[in-house]
């Protein structure tokens, strides 16, 4: 214990740095930034993507269609897809209603 306390900061770096516990568990921290990362940069695509399409279909959007995107984006991936490859189909007051009954 006294040799522990004896030990300079950067000594005590230098003994984390090689243990290999310490060394695992920075890589699985590493990991999950990475992951979450990922997640992050997905959902931020959806949104963008959603957003496009919206845009692309009605103009630029409103603060009714803005409140939409986040919502369209947590529908499953197959009822999303179906309702964004309807929209050429769809007017405004028709997308607005179908979320007013969810």
């Amino acid at each position: 214990m006294e040799l522990r306390d004896n030990l300079s900061t950067e000594e005590q770096e230098e003994i984390m740095n090689l243990s290999p516990a310490y060394l695992q568990q920075r890589e699985e921290w590493k990991q999950e930034g990475i992951q979450e990362g990922i997640q992050r940069g997905s959902l931020e695509g959806q949104l963008s993507l959603i957003t496009s399409l919206l845009e692309g279909r009605f103009g630029p959007l409103d603060a009714e269609l803005s409140g939409l995107v986040g919502q369209i984006a947590q529908l499953p991936i197959s009822e999303r897809t179906g309702l964004l490859l309807s929209l050429a189909n769809l007017s405004r007051s028709e997308l607005l209603e179908r979320f007013r009954e969810n």
